[in-house]
């Protein structure tokens, strides 16, 4: 039996995204040059393709690093840590990494105790709702309106989302990005709700994907 066959696939575990940080590394040098995020899509066109890809948190979509500028990060080895929750792609640059132009993202130093800045992601805002949710449903407090809807029952919660579903079909067709956007929001926190009404989860949905997605 080979090496190769004795080789235990490697796993990755991803984060409640759905993502895994990539820490990239020239291949030379060894500086590292940026901090990226991927899923098992970019990752696959990292593996395969030879360049690297990663996923956009910000814009919910996959990014090929280099597309527009032509700095393209060519892949020369990747592995994954120990515990299997990071990834380091070696690269060879084909210009500065950093979009404002240096060589590598890693170019301030860090003196002293720095400020912070928070950033909400989509989904962790999810899962904050659904806590909210869950605990109008311990309380029931007379003045919300989560509790309003529990204490209707699953039946008046099922008939929100369904007009909240048509609402945001609606606005879809008009092309109103603005109001798809908040129609969009209306049901998800309806279908929360409902989530709750009948004592499932969000991770049950999420568990359901992850299925799929396989």
């Amino acid at each position: 039996m080979s090496d190769t066959e004795d080789r235990a696939t490697p796993m990755v575990a991803l984060d409640d995204k759905g993502l895994a940080p990539a820490i990239v590394q020239h291949a030379e040098t060894g500086d590292v040059l940026m901090l990226g995020y991927v899923n098992p899509s970019s990752l696959a066109k990292t593996l395969k393709g030879g360049t690297v890809w990663f996923y956009s948190r910000s814009r919910s979509e996959l990014w090929h690093k280099g597309e527009q500028s032509g700095n393209y990060l060519r892949v020369r080895a990747a592995s994954v840590d120990c515990d299997g929750d990071a990834i380091l792609l070696k690269v060879t640059p084909d210009g500065p990494t950093c979009h404002t132009g240096n060589p590598t993202c890693f170019f301030t130093p860090l003196e002293g105790v720095p400020e912070y800045s928070n950033r909400d992601s989509g989904p962790a805002i999810l899962e904050e709702l659904f806590s909210v949710i869950q605990s109008r449903k311990r309380a029931l407090p007379e003045d919300s309106y989560t509790a309003q809807l529990l204490r209707q029952g699953v039946d008046r919660v099922s008939q929100k989302v369904i007009e909240e579903a048509g609402e945001t079909a609606i606005a879809g067709v008009r092309g109103d990005a603005d109001r798809l956007a908040e129609e969009a929001a209306d049901l998800l926190y309806h279908t929360l709700v409902l989530l709750s009404a009948a004592d499932a989860t969000p991770e049950q949905v999420w568990a359901s994907l992850r299925r799929r997605r396989r």
